[in-house]
């Protein structure tokens, strides 16, 4: 899994059948400081994230399983939303 932090929204007029109920959003990974790798993705939120939420993501094979019993095609999929985050240094 990895952590992210959600920057945006996607709109898609039209998008394969598979994704129809979804919404795309686009996700700021960060690592375990929050700290922005620079690196971002589009993912499918399964659990209502807003803009500012950090959230877990799946990836994969797990994000398809995330979105059943929809066939869409998915590499990833926003799984959770973290309230707290704790590293032991």
């Amino acid at each position: 899994m990895l952590i992210g932090k959600v920057t945006g929204n996607i709109w898609a007029t039209r998008k394969q059948d598979g994704l129809n109920g979804f919404k795309l959003m686009v996700v700021e990974l960060i690592n375990a400081s929050e700290q922005e790798t620079g690196q971002s993705l589009v993912a499918v939120d399964t659990v209502g994230a807003g803009i500012g939420d950090v959230v877990l993501i799946a990836r994969g094979g797990a994000a398809r399983r995330a979105i059943l019993p929809s066939k869409g095609p998915v590499d990833e999929a926003i799984v959770g939303i973290v309230d707290n985050m704790e590293v032991n240094p």
